[in-house]
C-alpha cells in the first residue's frame, strides 16, 4: 500500500497577528485528529478492502506567511508550542513534483557497466557523481553511442586511463599477471596477426596488445615493454611467457572471446569519465520554482536534468514528463480570504478550504471548497466551535493559545467586534488550559507594545493588510499598546516610514492605527493629503498634528475598513 504523505498547508494571512498563527496551528492539528480517527475506522474493513483504498496519509501542517509579533511570540513561547515554518511562496517547486531517485556511479565505472545499469531501470542519463554526492558530470545513452563511433581512436584506452578492472570486467577476463588494480596509461591497441617481425615494428612500450596462444608473438610483445596483453579464445600463457612478462612489468589478462570479438568489446571498458559531459551542465535545485526553470526545460532538449539539494548535493532526476498533470499544494486558508492578504504565489495553488470572520473577499476557486465564515470577533472561536462538534479533546497548549487569540482579537471582550459566542469560547478554552482570562491578556498585551527593540520596519509590518476598494488599493497597519508613552513614540517614527511602505507596495494610500487599549481610541496616521481627504470624509473630523484622533475606534475589520470602503467607493 502507497504510504506517502501528502501535506496540506493551513495559512493565516500576511504579516500575521495571534488569531493567525494560532489558528492555523490550532486548525492543522484539529485536522490531523479528525484524520487520524477516519483512518481508524478502516481497522474494521477487510484487510482486502483497507488495500483497495490505496490512500497517502493526508498530514495537514500549519506554516506562517509573515514573521512573528511579540505577543504571538509570548504566547506561544508560554504554551510551549513551536512556531509554524516560515513560507513566502507556495507557488509548486521542484521538491514537490516527481524526483526519479538515481543512484549515481563513479567517474572509472565503464561504459558497458553504466549501459547495464540504463537498461536495469530503464533510464537515459545516469549522473556521475564525487564521493561526496556532488555532480561531476553526466553520461547519457548518445553519449555511449558516440563512444562507439570511435572504434578507429586506438589510443583511447590510454587517454582515457582505463582501468584493468574495467577491460577484466568487459572481456570476461582473467588476470594471469600484474594486479586489477592497474590502468593503462598510454599506447595504441594493437591486434598481433601478423609476423614477429612485423608486429616488433608496430609494438611500442605502453601499448595494449591483443593476440593468441602464438608463444613467440606473446614473448616479442613482452620484449617489446607492452603495457598488457590480452591472449584470446582462453589459450594458455606458459609460466616462462608468465615469469617474464611479470620481470618486464607486463600485464597479462585471459579472455574467452576471440580477436574480433575483442575488438569489438574492448571500447566498452573506456571509463565514463571519458565521454560524459562535464562542462556546462543545467541542474536545477529542489527549492526551484517550476514556473522559473520551465522555460529552460522546454528550451533545452535533453532527456533528464538533475536536481540538487541546497547544500549542492545530487538528489534525483526531472525530466520535460515531470511538467504532465503536475500537481498544485493545496492550501487551507485561516482568518483571511483576500487575494492581497493571501501568501505569495496563492494563484498557483489549490484553495480547498476557508475558515474566515471577514468580509468575503476576492479568493477564486476551481471547484466548489468548504467555506465556513461566521460573523464573530476571532477565527479561533470559530476553530473552538469545529472542535465541540466534531467531540474532540483539546489540549491545554492549543486552548491556551486559541483563548489567546481570541483575548488578542476582541481586545479583552472590548472590541465592538466580540460576540456573545467569543466571550463563551474564550472562557471555556481558559477552563481547558487551567489560566486567567485577564491576567492572560494582560501578560499578552505588554509584550505586544513592548516595542522599543523592534526596527521601523518591523513595528509597521507587524499587523499589516492589504485592501481593495474599486481602483484604489490601499494599507492599513495597526499597533496596540497600553501606554500612551509608547504610542507616541511609535508615532514619531511611522510617518516617515508610511512613505516608504507605500512606494515598496505600490498602493494609492496608507494608513496606520495605533491603538490605545486602555483608553479604547485610535489615532489614525495617513500617508498623503489624499488619505488624508479620504480619512477626514470617513470620519467627519478634522485631522490634527498629522492624525486623526478616533475614540472609541479599536477594530480595524469592523471600524474603520468599513468606513474607508464606503468613502471610497463613492
Amino acid at each position: 500500500m502507497d504510504t506517502a504523505k501528502k501535506e496540506i498547508y493551513v495559512f493565516g494571512h500576511k504579516n500575521p497577528d495571534t488569531d493567525s498563527i494560532c489558528s492555523a496551528i490550532a486548525y492543522a492539528w484539529l485536522k490531523n485528529q479528525i484524520g487520524a480517527q477516519a483512518r481508524d475506522s478502516f481497522a474494521s474493513l477487510t484487510a482486502q478492502a483497507y488495500a483497495q483504498e490505496q490512500q497517502p496519509d493526508t498530514v495537514y501542517v500549519p506554516r506562517r506567511a509573515g514573521q512573528l509579533g511579540p505577543e504571538t511570540e509570548y504566547l506561544l513561547k508560554r504554551f510551549n508550542t513551536p512556531a509554524p515554518v516560515y513560507t513566502n511562496d507556495v507557488r509548486v517547486q521542484v521538491s514537490d513534483i516527481d524526483i526519479r531517485k538515481v543512484d549515481g556511479i563513479k567517474e572509472t565505472l565503464s561504459l558497458k557497466q553504466a549501459w547495464t545499469i540504463m537498461r536495469s531501470v530503464n533510464i537515459a542519463t545516469l549522473p556521475v557523481l564525487n564521493k561526496d554526492r556532488t555532480l561531476k558530470g553526466l553520461i547519457t545513452i548518445g553519449d555511449i553511442a558516440r563512444s562507439y563511433m570511435a572504434v578507429y581512436d586506438n589510443t583511447i584506452l590510454g587517454k582515457s586511463h582505463t582501468p584493468f578492472t574495467n577491460i577484466l570486467d568487459a572481456l570476461d577476463g582473467t588476470m594471469i599477471v600484474g594486479t586489477s588494480d592497474g590502468y593503462v596509461k598510454d599506447g595504441t591497441v594493437t591486434i598481433a596477426t601478423a609476423t614477429t617481425e612485423m608486429i616488433r615494428d608496430h609494438i611500442h612500450p605502453g601499448d595494449v596488445i591483443i593476440l593468441g596462444n602464438r608463444y613467440e608473438t606473446q614473448l616479442c610483445a613482452i620484449e617489446q615493454h607492452a603495457a598488457l596483453l590480452i591472449v584470446c579464445e582462453g589459450s594458455p600463457v606458459s609460466r616462462t611467457i608468465q615469469k617474464i612478462a611479470e620481470q618486464n612489468g607486463s600485464a597479462v589478462i585471459s579472455t574467452p572471446y576471440d580477436t574480433y570479438t575483442v575488438a569489438r568489446l574492448i571500447n566498452q571498458s573506456v571509463p565514463v569519465s571519458y565521454f560524459m559531459k562535464k562542462e556546462d551542465l543545467v541542474t536545477f535545485k529542489t527549492t526551484d520554482f517550476i514556473a522559473e526553470i520551465k522555460g529552460t526545460m522546454l528550451k533545452k532538449r535533453h532527456r533528464d536534468f538533475p536536481i540538487l539539494s541546497r547544500s549542492k548535493r545530487f538528489v534525483g532526476m526531472i525530466s520535460r514528463r515531470s511538467l504532465i498533470n503536475m500537481p498544485s499544494k493545496q492550501i487551507i486558508l485561516v482568518d483571511h480570504n483576500e487575494i492581497d492578504q493571501a501568501v505569495d504565489g496563492i494563484t498557483d495553488a489549490s484553495v480547498i478550504e476557508i475558515v474566515d470572520h471577514h468580509k468575503l473577499g476576492t479568493i477564486e476557486t476551481m471547484s466548489p471548497i468548504s467555506v465556513r465564515n461566521q460573523p464573530v470577533g476571532c477565527t479561533a472561536t470559530i476553530i473552538y466551535q469545529i472542535f465541540v462538534e466534531n467531540a474532540v479533546d483539546i489540549p491545554e497548549n492549543i486552548a491556551g493559545l486559541l483563548c489567546g487569540a481570541i483575548l488578542s482579537d476582541t481586545l479583552l471582550y472590548r472590541s465592538p467586534t466580540c460576540t456573545p459566542e467569543d466571550r463563551a469560547a474564550a472562557e471555556a478554552l481558559a477552563d481547558i488550559a487551567h489560566i486567567k482570562t485577564h491576567e492572560l491578556a494582560q501578560a499578552m498585551f505588554a509584550a505586544g507594545s513592548d516595542l522599543h527593540s523592534k526596527s521601523d520596519e518591523e513595528i509597521f509590518y507587524q499587523d499589516f493588510k492589504r485592501f481593495t476598494a474599486g481602483s484604489v488599493t490601499f494599507g492599513v497597519g495597526q499597533i496596540m499598546s497600553m501606554t500612551q508613552n509608547e504610542l507616541d513614540e511609535i508615532k514619531a517614527r511611522m510617518i516617515p516610514y508610511m512613505h516608504k511602505a507605500k512606494k515598496n507596495h505600490g498602493v494609492d494610500m496608507v494608513f496606520f492605527m495605533l491603538t490605545n487599549i486602555m483608553d479604547e481610541s485610535t489615532q489614525l496616521l495617513y500617508s498623503d493629503e489624499q488619505a488624508r481627504e479620504v480619512a477626514e470624509n470617513s470620519f467627519m473630523i478634522p485631522a490634527e498634528n498629522d492624525q486623526l484622533y478616533l475614540a472609541g475606534v479599536v477594530s480595524r475589520k469592523k471600524q474603520l475598513i468599513p468606513r474607508l470602503m464606503a468613502t471610497l467607493q463613492q
